[in-house]
């Protein structure tokens, strides 16, 4: 007998909306099948968060959004005020860039600084904070030392990629974000989790959120599965 039923599963779920030629029609497909599938959020470009709050009103749908997408190159001060009008707009989760450069250039107060910054600024207003890594450009140095400032700042989430990297959610990867952030921060799969196997994989490797596209796909086969 599976150990998950199709309402946990569809819970995992960021439904991601962020490709840059999305239409307004596009996203309120979107938030239709957000609706339906009762995912646990929808990521969408920031100047959509109003038109997401109000079509998932009373959904049970949280929305969600990205600050310094997709590079993370944006001003500390930047980010803050972007997650803040996010939050003006309706945004309960942020899905925010570290600065990649810096990270690379091992500059690990700039980096804290940056991260906490926003995490400050969207916890003391109840918001929750994912924090992108781009894996696909960090040795496992960066990462693990990402995830020790993320326990200590408390970030919400430590998440693999945008998806627009050269890769996205390995196995490694998220073993490595696992064993490396502290209990209370969990981890986010994104970037190429496109089949139900590959949800589970992640599942068992202590992923709690999935960042995807395919998402009716993957719980159509989730729902056939358990026979539904």
């Amino acid at each position: 007998m599976a150990d998950y039923t199709l309402a946990e599963l569809a819970k995992m779920f960021d439904h991601s909306l962020l490709q840059p030629t999305l239409t307004d029609a596009d996203l309120e497909k979107g938030f239709l099948l957000a609706r339906e599938y009762q995912v646990a959020s929808v990521c969408i470009k920031p100047y959509a968060v109003s038109m997401a709050k109000q079509w998932l009103e009373g959904s049970g749908v949280l929305v969600g959004t990205v600050v310094g997408f997709p590079h993370g190159g944006h001003l500390t001060s930047i980010k803050v005020d972007e997650a803040q009008r996010a939050m003006d707009d309706g945004a309960v989760e942020l899905d925010m860039v570290v600065n990649i450069g810096k990270v690379l250039s091992k500059d690990w107060g700039y980096v804290s600084r940056d991260i906490a910054a926003v995490v400050e600024a969207c916890h003391q207003r109840h918001a929750k904070v994912k924090v992108i890594f781009e894996n696909c450009y960090l040795q496992d140095e960066h990462k693990e030392q990402l995830c020790r400032i993320c326990g200590e700042v408390n970030a919400d989430w430590v998440k693999t990629s945008t998806g627009y990297g050269d890769s996205g959610a390995t196995d490694h990867d998220l073993a490595l974000m696992r064993r490396c952030s502290p209990p209370h921060v969990q981890v986010k799969a994104a970037g190429g989790v496109r089949n139900f196997d590959r949800v589970l994989a992640v599942r068992a490797l202590g992923v709690t959120r999935i960042g995807a596209t395919a998402t009716k796909a993957i719980l159509d086969e989730c729902k056939a599965r358990l026979g539904g």
